[in-house]
Protein backbone atom coordinates (compact mmCIF):
# COMPACT_ATOMS: atom_id res chain seq x y z
CA UNK A 1 0.00 0.00 0.00
CA UNK A 2 1.43 3.83 -0.82
CA UNK A 3 1.80 5.29 2.07
CA UNK A 4 1.27 9.56 2.61
CA UNK A 5 4.89 10.54 2.67
CA UNK A 6 5.42 13.14 5.93
CA UNK A 7 6.84 16.38 5.06
CA UNK A 8 8.89 19.10 6.82
CA UNK A 9 7.14 20.14 9.53
CA UNK A 10 5.79 17.28 10.59
CA UNK A 11 7.55 16.47 14.32
CA UNK A 12 7.47 12.52 13.92
CA UNK A 13 10.86 13.65 11.49
CA UNK A 14 12.59 14.66 14.80
CA UNK A 15 11.51 11.42 16.51
CA UNK A 16 14.49 8.86 17.67
CA UNK A 17 13.47 5.31 16.10
CA UNK A 18 12.49 2.97 18.72
CA UNK A 19 14.61 -0.23 18.18
CA UNK A 20 12.71 -3.16 16.48
CA UNK A 21 13.27 -6.54 18.63
CA UNK A 22 11.55 -8.98 16.34
CA UNK A 23 10.56 -9.31 12.81
CA UNK A 24 6.94 -9.47 13.14
CA UNK A 25 3.79 -9.71 10.50
CA UNK A 26 3.52 -5.93 10.91
CA UNK A 27 7.22 -4.92 10.37
CA UNK A 28 6.71 -6.93 7.32
CA UNK A 29 4.00 -5.05 5.68
CA UNK A 30 5.79 -2.04 6.71
CA UNK A 31 8.33 -3.16 4.89
CA UNK A 32 6.57 -3.61 1.62
CA UNK A 33 4.54 -0.88 2.06
CA UNK A 34 7.34 1.52 2.30
CA UNK A 35 9.22 -0.18 -0.76
CA UNK A 36 5.93 0.53 -2.92
CA UNK A 37 5.27 4.22 -1.58
CA UNK A 38 9.21 4.94 -2.26
CA UNK A 39 9.20 3.70 -5.90
CA UNK A 40 5.80 5.23 -6.60
CA UNK A 41 7.72 8.86 -5.38
CA UNK A 42 10.92 7.60 -7.10
CA UNK A 43 13.07 7.81 -4.26
CA UNK A 44 16.16 6.09 -3.46
CA UNK A 45 15.88 5.32 0.02
CA UNK A 46 12.85 5.97 2.56
CA UNK A 47 12.93 5.78 6.45
CA UNK A 48 9.79 5.01 8.82
CA UNK A 49 9.90 7.82 9.91
CA UNK A 50 9.31 9.66 6.27
CA UNK A 51 5.56 7.38 6.84
CA UNK A 52 5.07 9.01 10.25
CA UNK A 53 6.73 5.63 12.21
CA UNK A 54 9.63 6.20 14.84
CA UNK A 55 11.23 2.74 14.43
CA UNK A 56 14.81 2.03 13.15
CA UNK A 57 13.91 0.59 9.93
CA UNK A 58 14.69 2.24 6.44
CA UNK A 59 14.28 0.53 3.10
CA UNK A 60 17.31 1.39 0.47
CA UNK A 61 17.11 1.01 -4.19
CA UNK A 62 19.74 2.53 -5.56
CA UNK A 63 19.28 -0.10 -8.90
CA UNK A 64 17.34 2.16 -10.94
CA UNK A 65 19.85 5.08 -11.19
CA UNK A 66 21.95 5.61 -13.44
CA UNK A 67 25.39 3.46 -12.46
CA UNK A 68 27.73 6.34 -14.74
CA UNK A 69 26.07 9.21 -13.27
CA UNK A 70 25.91 8.35 -9.46
CA UNK A 71 28.00 5.55 -8.95
CA UNK A 72 28.00 3.11 -6.05
CA UNK A 73 30.50 0.96 -4.51
CA UNK A 74 29.94 -2.67 -2.49
CA UNK A 75 31.97 -4.69 -0.54
CA UNK A 76 30.89 -7.77 1.15
CA UNK A 77 33.52 -9.54 3.43
CA UNK A 78 36.33 -7.33 2.46
CA UNK A 79 35.42 -8.23 -1.22
CA UNK A 80 34.22 -6.04 -4.42
CA UNK A 81 30.01 -7.35 -4.80
CA UNK A 82 27.36 -6.23 -6.97
CA UNK A 83 25.62 -3.57 -6.16
CA UNK A 84 22.47 -4.29 -7.98
CA UNK A 85 22.38 -7.76 -7.14
CA UNK A 86 22.14 -6.15 -3.42
CA UNK A 87 19.20 -4.34 -3.85
CA UNK A 88 16.74 -3.96 -2.75
CA UNK A 89 17.60 -3.13 1.14
CA UNK A 90 16.47 -3.35 4.30
CA UNK A 91 18.46 -1.80 7.32
CA UNK A 92 16.81 -2.78 10.59
CA UNK A 93 18.40 -1.10 13.59
CA UNK A 94 21.70 -0.04 11.60
CA UNK A 95 24.67 1.69 13.02
CA UNK A 96 27.22 3.17 10.37
CA UNK A 97 30.82 3.64 10.96
CA UNK A 98 32.80 5.96 8.68
CA UNK A 99 35.63 4.71 6.73
CA UNK A 100 36.91 7.96 4.65
CA UNK A 101 37.11 11.84 4.60
CA UNK A 102 33.93 13.82 3.72
CA UNK A 103 32.98 14.83 0.27
CA UNK A 104 30.08 17.01 -0.82
CA UNK A 105 27.53 15.72 -3.32
CA UNK A 106 24.20 16.48 -4.11
CA UNK A 107 21.26 15.62 -2.05
CA UNK A 108 17.25 15.79 -1.96
CA UNK A 109 14.80 14.36 0.45
CA UNK A 110 11.26 13.08 0.05
CA UNK A 111 10.21 14.74 2.80
CA UNK A 112 11.83 18.12 1.51
CA UNK A 113 10.21 17.87 -2.56
CA UNK A 114 11.67 20.34 -4.81
CA UNK A 115 14.85 20.96 -2.15
CA UNK A 116 18.31 20.16 -3.36
CA UNK A 117 21.48 20.91 -1.88
CA UNK A 118 25.18 19.56 -1.59
CA UNK A 119 26.09 18.26 1.75
CA UNK A 120 29.31 16.87 3.05
CA UNK A 121 29.27 12.95 4.06
CA UNK A 122 31.73 10.43 4.29
CA UNK A 123 32.65 9.10 0.90
CA UNK A 124 32.34 5.40 2.56
CA UNK A 125 30.47 3.65 5.81
CA UNK A 126 30.60 0.36 7.35
CA UNK A 127 27.06 -0.70 8.20
CA UNK A 128 25.84 -3.72 10.27
CA UNK A 129 22.10 -4.10 10.89
CA UNK A 130 19.79 -6.99 10.21
CA UNK A 131 17.56 -7.42 7.15
CA UNK A 132 13.89 -8.05 6.68
CA UNK A 133 14.57 -12.09 7.94
CA UNK A 134 16.09 -10.49 11.02
CA UNK A 135 19.42 -11.60 10.02
CA UNK A 136 23.03 -9.54 10.96
CA UNK A 137 24.41 -8.23 7.76
CA UNK A 138 27.45 -6.38 7.72
CA UNK A 139 29.28 -4.20 4.70
CA UNK A 140 31.21 -1.72 3.35
CA UNK A 141 29.52 0.81 0.68
CA UNK A 142 30.36 4.03 -1.18
CA UNK A 143 29.46 6.65 -3.66
CA UNK A 144 25.25 6.80 -3.98
CA UNK A 145 24.97 3.88 -1.92
CA UNK A 146 26.64 5.51 1.27
CA UNK A 147 25.14 9.27 1.19
CA UNK A 148 21.70 6.84 0.79
CA UNK A 149 22.60 4.81 3.62
CA UNK A 150 23.75 7.65 6.20
CA UNK A 151 20.72 9.96 4.99
CA UNK A 152 18.59 7.50 6.13
CA UNK A 153 19.91 6.41 9.12
CA UNK A 154 19.85 10.16 10.11
CA UNK A 155 16.17 10.31 9.64
CA UNK A 156 16.15 6.83 12.66
CA UNK A 157 17.83 9.48 14.63
CA UNK A 158 15.64 12.35 14.08
CA UNK A 159 18.56 14.02 11.87
CA UNK A 160 17.59 16.06 8.67
CA UNK A 161 19.27 16.48 5.82
CA UNK A 162 19.02 20.69 6.54
CA UNK A 163 20.93 19.70 9.72
CA UNK A 164 24.07 18.99 7.70
CA UNK A 165 23.56 21.68 5.29
CA UNK A 166 26.33 24.33 5.56
CA UNK A 167 25.15 28.08 7.30
CA UNK A 168 25.34 29.87 3.41
CA UNK A 169 22.99 26.71 1.68
CA UNK A 170 20.48 27.06 4.82
CA UNK A 171 19.66 30.72 4.81
CA UNK A 172 19.48 30.18 0.94
CA UNK A 173 16.77 28.01 1.31
CA UNK A 174 15.12 29.35 4.52
CA UNK A 175 12.31 30.94 2.63
CA UNK A 176 11.30 27.55 0.88
CA UNK A 177 12.12 25.54 4.04
CA UNK A 178 9.66 28.00 6.23
CA UNK A 179 7.29 27.78 3.58
CA UNK A 180 7.41 24.19 3.62
CA UNK A 181 7.17 23.97 7.34
CA UNK A 182 4.16 26.41 7.15
CA UNK A 183 2.09 24.53 4.88
CA UNK A 184 2.99 21.38 6.77
CA UNK A 185 2.10 22.54 10.11
CA UNK A 186 -1.49 24.14 8.86
CA UNK A 187 -2.42 20.55 7.16
CA UNK A 188 -1.53 18.77 10.71
CA UNK A 189 -3.79 21.54 12.37
CA UNK A 190 -6.53 20.89 9.98
CA UNK A 191 -6.50 16.84 10.62
CA UNK A 192 -6.80 17.22 14.50
CA UNK A 193 -9.94 19.41 14.09
CA UNK A 194 -11.35 17.08 12.06
CA UNK A 195 -10.66 14.73 14.65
Amino acid sequence: MILPVVKYGNPVLRQKGARIEAITPEIKQLIADMFETMEAADGVGLAAQQIGRAVQLTVIDVSPVDEKERPSTLELEGKPADVKAFMPLVLINPEVKPVNAPVNGGEGCLSFPEIYAEISRPESVEVTALNAKGERIQFRCGGLLAKAVQHEVDHLNGILFIDRMDQKTKAELKPELDFLQAETKAELLAQAKKK
